[in-house]
């Protein structure tokens, strides 16, 4: 497939005018200028006539296909509240790609998600990252386990106090996550020390913890205040873990402290009230402040709590609130690629990636512009000029 006569969102943010976009099954094979392409017989051309191809467009922290639309108790698989350690749950266990919030999510241009547990527990488990096109969870991943999902904070304590067991303060919650950690090294360290016939006896929550330990995958740590935002470096640091903050949603207070200490913030929901304690200091200028200063941010709908379909126009509303417009499409595409550790797929438009890809004739953070064009892994999923609209794979 081929794409013509496009511009082009390159990867340091610049627009790249007359470009063409070559397509070899599910990859991209170039990107160039037209006045060098050779246009072969027989190739299915798509003529962008002056679009933006972008790259898709990525969430890298949602609960999409854990919490499934239109059901309660029956189609919520997001948080296993009956113990407050469960780094041995996997995502892909849970995600029902049916689920109709899929559709939509293709539907915005939203190729790629990380999704996963939600934040009742202080060691919630394993994310996947995935394409959002597919009907069978194995055949989307882009990569599992992701990130390991902490949770610090309001979430855990109210969950736990509800129960009368802990934990119920920010003490205890720091304390069983450490505590876990701490055996996880611990049964490494005897794995590797112990003869085999001494070996320990298999242990699935420092299995699953293991992949974090060796810095093969990050720690995403849900933290609003700033002082469980300091925390979750803390640990982080005292463990040497890769980590970002999701939410952050007191950073902007921190921002130069949070730069310098290398932190990664994953930003949002921005569409929402502040409907607890931890959300009365909620921002959108949020985002901004923290790019400013240095932090890199990516911008997140942490769906459902806003419609995944609207992750555009989150990156909309944070550059009105003052975000530059290029660093905010950055948030959505090669940052949270980043982040997460898949840039080696997605998040921008350069051969050897993943062709997840996305044209739009007006601005993609606008409320009123939709994408014209969405390919997700070499397939059209959507051409609204010829009336193409696929379900998923």
């Amino acid at each position: 497939m081929l794409i013509i006569n496009a511009v082009v969102f390159m990867p340091d943010g610049t627009l790249a005018q007359d470009r063409f976009v070559r397509i070899a099954g599910t990859r991209i094979e170039a990107v160039g200028a037209m006045e060098t392409l050779v246009l072969p017989e027989g190739e299915p051309v798509i003529d962008a006539a002056g679009a933006v191809v972008y790259p898709g467009f990525i969430d890298a922290h949602t609960h999409l296909g854990m919490f499934e639309d239109g059901l309660g108790f029956e189609g919520d698989d997001g948080n296993e509240d009956t113990d407050p350690c469960t780094p041995h749950l996997r995502a892909i266990d849970a995600v029902n790609p049916l689920d109709r919030c899929f559709q939509e999510a293709r539907e915005a241009g939203i190729t790629s998600v990380l999704t996963g547990p939600g934040s009742a527990n202080p060691i919630g488990g394993q994310f996947a990252a995935i394409k959002t096109d597919g009907k069978c969870i194995d055949d989307m991943i882009i990569r599992a386990p992701a990130a390991m999902k902490f949770a610090l904070g309001e979430n855990p304590k109210s969950v736990y106090h509800d129960k009368s067991t802990a934990p119920v303060t920010r003490m205890a919650t720091s304390a069983l996550i450490r505590e876990q950690l701490y055996k996880a090294k611990d049964y490494f360290t005897r794995k590797q020390d112990c003869e085999e016939e001494d070996q320990p006896e298999y242990d699935m929550k420092s299995e699953s913890l293991g992949p974090l330990l060796r810095g093969e995958i990050p720690a995403q740590i849900h933290a609003h205040r700033a002082d469980d935002i300091f925390t979750a470096v803390r640990l982080a640091r005292e463990f040497g873990l890769n980590y970002s903050i999701v939410h952050c949603t007191q950073g902007y207070l921190a921002a130069e402290e949070l730069a310098q200490k290398g932190a990664c913030a994953m930003c949002g929901p921005i569409i929402s009230d502040r409907c607890k304690p931890e959300l009365r200091d909620s921002t959108p200028a949020n985002p901004g402040l923290l790019s400013r200063a240095g932090v890199k941010v990516c911008i997140i709908t942490d769906h459902p709590e806003v419609p995944i379909q609207y992750l555009p126009l989150c990156a909309g509303i944070a550059v009105r609130a003052g975000m530059d417009r290029t660093e905010a499409l950055k948030a959505i595409t090669i940052y949270p690629a980043e982040i997460a550790g898949i840039s080696d797929r997605v998040g921008s438009v350069e051969p050897g990636k993943d062709a997840d890809l996305v044209l739009f004739r007006g601005d993609p953070l606008s409320v009123e512009a939709g994408p014209e064009c969405v390919i997700i892994s070499g397939r059209i999923i959507l051409d609204k000029r010829t009336g193409v609209l696929n379900e998923g794979n």
